[in-house]
C-alpha cells in the first residue's frame, strides 16, 4: 500500500523520544484533564479518556499524575482550566499546516505559533484556509511482531482501512475514525501490540520538495510541534 511520510515518522520516533524524558507527560497531562472535563472522569463511559489512559500507561506516566489530572478536569481539584483551538497556516514551501493547541492563555499560544511562521517564512492563516486539503482519518500504531504488511492487510481486509505502512517494526494504519475500536480489537486478536489510536488530520495530497526545502520545513514543524501550548501539528509534506 502507500508509503507512509517521512513526516509521520520523525513524529513517531520524536513521541518515543519526548516519552523518554518525560516531555510527553505534559502534554498528555492537558488531554486527559480536557478529556475528563468534557466527556467526565469514567473512561468506561468516556472513550477519548480511556484511550488516553491506556497511552499513559504505554509512556510509563504515573498512575497518580492521570488521576489527579481527571480529578482537576472534573472539578474535584483545583487545576488551571484548558481550551482547545486550532490554528491553519503556509510553511515554508508553501507546505499546508493545522496546529492544535490546548493552552490556559491563547494569546501567548497565538504569538509564539505566529511568530515561528513568520520568522521561518510561512504565514498564519485564517480557519478554513487549508483544512479542505485534510480529512480526519483514525491512524492507529503497532508493533509488527514479524507479520508483513500483505498479511496484515489480508487480516484486515474486512475493515475501512486505506492505509498501511511498515517502519522500523511499526505499522502505521489509516482508517475511517469509526473503525479504530473495530481494528484495535482485531489486532489485539492478532497478537499485536496496539502503540496508540487517535483520529488525526490526514493530507487528501501530499506536498514533494527537494532536500534542502524538505529539510528547512521540517525544522520549522519541529520547532511549532515543541510549543508548550502545541498538542498535533499535521502538514500535506511528504
Amino acid at each position: 500500500m502507500a508509503g507512509h511520510s517521512k513526516w509521520k515518522q520523525i513524529k513517531h520516533k520524536k513521541a518515543i523520544l519526548d516519552s523518554k524524558r518525560g516531555k510527553a507527560f505534559t502534554k498528555l497531562i492537558k488531554e486527559i484533564t480536557v478529556a475528563a472535563k468534557i466527556g467526565g472522569g469514567d473512561p468506561n463511559g468516556n472513550p477519548r479518556l480511556r484511550t488516553l489512559l491506556e497511552k499513559a500507561k504505554e509512556i510509563n506516566m504515573p498512575i497518580e499524575n492521570a488521576t489527579r489530572a481527571i480529578k482537576k478536569g472534573t472539578g474535584e481539584l483545583p487545576g488551571v482550566s484548558y481550551e482547545q483551538h486550532t490554528y491553519e497556516g503556509y510553511g515554508p514551501s508553501g507546505i499546508a499546516v493545522i496546529v492544535e493547541v490546548l493552552t490556559d492563555n491563547k494569546n501567548r499560544s497565538v504569538a509564539d505559533i505566529r511568530r515561528i511562521f513568520t520568522q521561518k517564512g510561512g504565514n498564519l492563516a485564517e480557519h478554513g484556509a487549508v483544512n479542505w486539503m485534510f480529512e480526519k482519518k483514525g491512524i492507529i500504531k503497532a508493533k509488527s511482531n514479524g507479520i508483513t504488511e500483505d498479511e496484515l492487510l489480508e487480516k484486515l481486509f474486512d475493515h475501512d482501512i486505506s492505509e498501511i505502512s511498515l517502519d522500523e517494526g511499526t505499522f502505521f494504519i489509516t482508517s475511517d475514525i469509526k473503525s479504530i475500536e473495530n481494528i484495535k480489537e482485531a489486532l489485539s486478536k492478532l497478537g499485536l501490540q496496539v502503540l496508540s489510536a487517535d483520529i488525526e488530520w490526514v493530507a487528501k495530497n501530499s506536498l514533494k520538495l527537494d532536500e534542502v526545502s524538505q529539510e528547512k520545513a521540517y525544522e520549522f514543524l519541529n520547532e511549532i510541534e515543541d510549543l508548550e501550548d502545541v498538542q498535533n501539528v499535521y502538514t500535506n509534506l511528504e
